[in-house]
């Protein structure tokens, strides 16, 4: 079976710095379809050198520019500018993510880049909002505390939602008044690389490049580099890890939103229907490959056959597809490798004990695009691999639990600690999850969402600081205190 391309991508993908294009380094990288399998675009990588020049040119725009000092009411216009000019180019944008992600067209639209160009207007609102602090209790001082820009900002997005979860970065660290460098996974650069090209008319020169290229290479040479003077990083925990003791090098601060292993825990008091729902959703959306995915689902002993049923039913009935078409609910996987990487999980869970409820293969009926089945597997126990490591696929494991004490020691039983799903009606029970839970967010009763006001984040290995109104607003800002007399000081004089 063959699929149609969602739309014809440039021949090849470079990096943008200054508005034009980077110096590359000659390292020719393909990028693929994962509906078909097939090559549609070679990325330029960018070598040591054209970091350098990148990170240079933000450094200059930040150092010389207008950005850094630019009033507020010419930012927020800027910053609305951005987002017009996403909603202007939805269906372009959407078609490109799609290309290179395989995620379904329908939710592109209607979700990642409708937030993406949220991500502008949100940050626009937040700095509208602003105030600095003054205090006046010391005898004859006035001291104020303002916000300025911290510098150039590396900005690191991962592949399994590039414009959405770039966006959030670009905006903030714009809004703040910082100049900036971006580097998108090397298998996703498509969408990114035309809504850098886009904004480029909007934004002064320099204040926001892109390079592209692989970690170890694009990326390692950006975070070490003496000029970088902040880091935000999403993706994976190892490489999380590395980021931070290069940046530490410099003393340069990071934020992380790394991993998860993030239990969705179901009660038998819990609306039966919004929480089997809810697990479906929690799994199978973005193509299970979510940080945030609720991919071990621990169910209430009382219910949990019944539930696991149903659960099954419902996933053998999930449309896997063709991401054009609207019908489809799970499109292809990222990558063949990520696809044998998610398969390969299944013979694991086989040999640990665990029971199969559905799925673990490859859709070959399907063509060579990168299709699996909805997997679902019961556990032998919380220390088997499918219950512990990152799986980030459309494949849940289920286990069950006791009461409100062994739900929390099974949930918390992780190396992670991103997001926590908790269903019940009962509200002691919902409290108690809540106090219990060693996650940086909760949801009860409800699939995921985010309010941007709210720190986003993880406790454990999910990462290092959160991202959200506020939160950005201490990252991406110095606080500088300022103190001056109401009256000449009264300054004790020395060799008089």
């Amino acid at each position: 079976m063959s699929f149609q391309l969602p739309i014809t991508p440039p021949d090849r993908v470079g990096g943008l710095v200054a508005g034009r294009a980077s110096r590359g380094g000659g390292v020719e990288i393909p990028v693929y379809y994962p509906a078909t399998g097939a090559q549609i675009s070679t990325l330029i990588e960018d070598d040591a050198d054209a970091v350098d020049h990148a990170v240079m040119a933000a450094r200059h725009a930040f150092d010389t520019g207008p950005w850094p000092g630019m009033g507020l009411t010419k930012r927020v216009e800027a910053l609305e500018a951005c987002r017009d000019a996403i909603l202007a180019h939805v269906d372009e944008l959407a078609r490109l993510e799609c290309a290179a992600t395989g995620l379904v067209l329908k939710e592109l639209k209607a979700r990642h880049m409708v937030r993406a160009a949220y991500n502008f207007r949100f940050f626009a609102e937040h700095i509208s909002q602003s105030s600095g602090q003054v205090y006046t209790q010391t005898e004859n001082y006035v001291t104020t505390v303002t916000r300025v820009p911290v510098g150039v900002a590396a900005l690191i997005a991962p592949w399994n939602a590039p414009v959405a979860l770039a966006t959030m970065k670009i905006a903030s660290a714009l809004a703040f008044g910082n100049t900036c460098v971006l580097k998108p996974s090397e298998q996703t650069p498509l969408a990114l690389a035309r809504v850098v090209e886009l904004l480029q008319e909007v934004l002064p020169e320099g204040v926001l490049n892109l390079v592209n290229g692989r970690g170890p290479v694009t990326g390692a040479a950006l975070v070490a580099h003496k000029c970088v003077d902040l880091v935000s990083f999403t993706g994976g925990t190892e490489t999380g890890r590395a980021i931070m003791s290069a940046a530490g090098q410099n003393l340069i601060p990071c934020t992380m939103e790394l991993g998860g292993k993030s239990a969705n825990i179901i009660f038998a008091s819990a609306d039966r229907e919004q929480a089997l729902d809810g697990a479906l959703a929690g799994i199978f959306s973005n193509n299970g490959q979510q940080c945030l995915a609720g991919s071990r689902i621990l169910v209430e002993r009382s219910i949990f056959d019944d539930f696991t049923e149903a659960f099954a039913e419902r996933a053998r009935k999930v449309r896997v597809g063709d991401p054009l078409d609207d019908a489809t609910e799970l499109g292809p996987l990222a990558s063949n490798a990520h696809m044998n990487r998610v398969l390969s999980f299944a013979g694991m869970a086989q040999e640990d004990g665990g029971r199969l409820l559905t799925g673990g293969t490859r859709r070959d009926d399907l063509g060579a695009g990168y299709f699996i089945n909805p997997t679902a597997f019961i556990a032998q126990s919380n220390a088997d691999r499918c219950a512990q490591s990152e799986i980030f696929g459309p494949f849940a494991t289920f286990l069950p639990f006791d009461g409100v004490d062994e739900a929390l020691h099974i949930a918390n039983d992780t190396e992670f600690g991103l997001v926590s799903y908790v269903w019940s009606d009962h509200l002691p029970t919902v409290m108690r999850m809540n106090d219990g839970l060693r996650s940086g967010v909760v949801w009860v009763n409800t699939p995921m969402m985010r309010e941007l006001r709210a720190p986003f984040g993880g406790f454990k290995s999910s990462g290092v600081g959160r991202e959200g109104g506020a939160a950005c607003e201490a990252f991406y800002t110095e606080e500088k205190t300022t103190s001056t007399p109401i009256r000449p000081a009264n300054i004790r004089r020395f060799g008089v």
